[in-house]
């Protein structure tokens, strides 16, 4: 049996009072994780500002406007304009990381005690902005598949179905989504419009580096033609095939692995459950953004300082 991995400890609820007991902690730990070798101007970069000793966590900068620029320390975030305390906010992405299926505006409309739903909302798809990365091109051995999001068509209400009527992926209505993702590494996934060949081609262009070593996937069919440009194998579903083992060249040698796309299943698992158990019900619309939150809790999951690194992207 694999030894199982150590878990990384992120940061608990006392730690987290410990860290920010006010405002005033919140604000220097923005600063320190936005501007990690000194405060410059979010407009010009310009590091020659100085700060305004009548207002606190503002600065101004005589570069970029004639009679100077006046910014203070949440301009260009997700907290700018917000008349919630920074410690509420805090509370709120602290909230979504520690969760691994993650957690519904609601729940945290009821934990945080807000005054309506509208502002839990509203925090929580700013925060699922902020989390959207941007991630290499992946290498090594890479698992690539596609899923479907959301009920059936025939469930739904009349005005709601469109044209889906089916009750498998394709024609039901579903939101299709893909993703690729490298064996003990980073996954990339994307909300598309369908799973035809082109579409799944054009994603895997992207996402994955032309010096992969090898690239698992399914028998679907639009993956037929990533061998013309990947060293690609598959394993069919359909014949009681999960795993198979295959030759393939990695730094310039040959070494025997096992093809499957248990990887990206299992994130898939995370996902769906993630929809089913805490979300309950996420519009295409709005599908990208949930991605790019399971996307980042996935790809940090080793990370210890996951929340400085969420608060550096905000």
């Amino acid at each position: 049996m694999a030894k199982r991995p150590k878990p990384v400890h992120q940061l608990t609820a006392a730690q987290f009072d410990t860290m920010f007991p006010d405002e005033h902690a919140c604000r220097a730990y923005l600063q320190a994780r936005r501007w990690p070798d000194g405060v410059h101007c979010p407009r010009c970069g310009n590091p020659a500002v100085y700060d305004l000793p009548s207002r606190k966590w503002h600065w101004q900068c005589e570069q970029c406007a004639p009679d100077g620029y006046r910014f203070s320390l949440l301009v260009g975030t997700v907290f700018e304009n917000t008349n919630k305390p920074l410690r509420d906010w805090y509370r709120v992405i602290h909230l979504m990381l520690t969760s691994k299926k993650g957690m519904s505006a609601l729940q945290i409309y009821r934990f945080m005690g807000f005054g309506s739903y509208k502002t839990a909302w509203g925090m929580c798809h700013k925060v699922r902005v902020a989390l959207i990365e941007d991630i290499e091109q992946l290498g090594g051995v890479v698992e690539v598949d596609e899923t479907f999001i959301g009920g059936l068509a025939r469930n739904k209400h009349k005005d709601k179905r469109g044209k889906g009527g089916g009750t498998g992926g394709i024609g039901s209505g579903k939101t299709p989504v893909v993703g690729a993702v490298r064996r003990k590494g980073n996954i990339v996934a994307r909300v598309v419009q369908n799973v035809r060949a082109d579409t799944l081609t054009e994603f895997v262009r992207e996402a994955v580096s032309h010096k992969v070593s090898l690239l698992c996937t399914d028998s679907w069919v639009g993956y037929k033609h990533l061998g013309d440009e990947f060293p690609h194998a598959s394993v069919d579903h359909k014949q009681g095939e999960y795993v198979r083992s295959v030759a393939y060249y990695e730094k310039d040698a040959v070494v025997v692995g096992a093809v499957h796309t248990n990887t990206i299943e299992g994130f898939w698992s995370i996902f769906k459950r993630g929809i089913v158990g805490s979300l309950h019900k996420v519009s295409r619309k709005y599908m990208p953004l949930y991605v790019a939150e399971f996307q980042f809790r996935y790809n940090n999951r080793e990370n210890a300082d996951i929340f400085g690194t969420a608060i550096a992207g905000c």
